[in-house]
């Protein structure tokens, strides 16, 4: 049994933390729900919340939203695939783009239908995921200007979020500079400078980004608090708002270092937690608890223990196994044990259909 369970208060804190942190910037905020896989219990509590903005990356999830709260303005967060431009006019408010191409196929989608397609112009600035080259800016936005049902919202970047590099505030104004020279070149405003994420969020609190950066799109620091810069929690935020149950479905004491030669081809899950190692002597023994949750279900690689006496030792497609040390908690099969995931570990437990999502009720 496998349980994800979802603190609405701590979500609730941590959005109105970052959304007075954007607001005192001057900028607005869409929260980020793809990690959330369409669960509508916690969409509900978002709506709840006083939250008016909202991006996916799945036109399934902004479907059900839009049959059941057509109140949210909906950003669609990649740029849209060719058999989707039906759907990302009709089901979205916003969508992200690069390629001029899907453009203007959005152009001839959203003049069939009398409507007017909002798009932000994705810059690439060295994270090497989705983005306009800055040396054809001017040429392609030349030739979106020119399409009667599309509005362009403003320019965007993703920045620290597929090489793994920290963004600098070097790029931030080199989005700022291209925003001018259009403004400049075309005579027309571009209101917004989509650039702000949870990555940025510890620059935002040193000072560090440009005014002119007026849009946050964030999910991950409000949903589990994440400090993507510094590592750890973000201060001021909770890393409470979605916690992993899973059951004890066998306690032993067993030696702590298997028997007989091993190979890392047999090992299809390597996610033991060595911190420990070098204070473990030959036959040393230990409780061990198998739990439930395994790599067919997510990344064993993001769990971590709440209680931090506990270490992973390992896991396979089906189970996990702790070390628990001597088991002062007297723990016994059918006890639980709580772990905090990262956001890989999250998305994935969140998509998983065995895994069932409890919405906490406030005591």
């Amino acid at each position: 049994m496998n349980r994800i369970l979802i603190d609405p208060l701590a979500i609730k804190h941590n959005y109105q933390m970052v959304n007075r942190w954007v607001g005192d910037h001057g900028a607005t905020l869409t929260v980020v729900t793809k990690a959330l896989c369409g669960h509508s219990g916690t969409i509900a509590a978002l709506a709840g919340m006083g939250v008016t903005s909202i991006a996916d990356s799945r036109l399934r999830n902004l479907r059900d939203l839009a049959e059941s709260d057509p109140g949210f303005e909906k950003w669609y967060l990649q740029p849209p695939a060719q058999s989707q431009l039906e759907e990302v006019v009709e089901l979205t408010d916003v969508s992200l783009n690069t390629e001029l191409h899907t453009v203007k196929k959005l152009d001839e989608v959203a003049r069939k239908r009398n409507a007017v397609h909002r798009v932000i112009l994705m810059i690439e600035l060295g994270d090497l995921r989705e983005g306009i080259l800055p040396g054809a800016l001017v040429r392609l936005y030349n030739e979106v200007f020119q399409l009667k049902n599309i509005d362009i919202l403003g320019l965007g970047a993703n920045l620290g979020c597929f090489s793994g590099t920290v963004p600098s505030v070097d790029q931030l104004m080199q989005l700022v500079l291209y925003r001018e020279l259009l403004e400049l070149k075309f005579q027309k405003e571009l209101p917004l400078i989509s650039a702000g994420s949870s990555v940025l969020l510890p620059f935002l609190l040193e000072g560090r980004v440009p005014g002119a950066v007026n849009h946050f799109r964030v999910g991950e620091a409000i949903l589990l608090g994440t400090d993507l810069i510094n590592g750890g929690t973000i201060r001021g935020l909770r890393n409470n708002g979605f916690i992993l149950e899973a059951e004890i479905i066998e306690m032993k004491e067993k030696s702590l270092t298997p028997s007989g030669e091993t190979a890392d081809e047999i090992t299809p899950f390597p996610v033991a937690d060595e911190t420990d190692e070098k204070d473990r002597v030959p036959g040393q023994r230990g409780y061990r608890a198998v739990v439930t949750v395994g790599g067919l279900d997510t990344d064993i690689s993001g769990l971590v223990p709440v209680d931090p006496s506990y270490r992973i030792a390992g896991a396979s497609s089906d189970v996990t196994v702790l070390n628990v040390g001597d088991n002062p908690g007297d723990l016994r099969t059918g006890d639980t044990v709580f772990f905090r995931m990262g956001y890989s570990t999250m998305v994935r437990l969140m998509n998983n259909s065995y895994t069932e999502k409890v919405i906490r009720e406030p005591v």
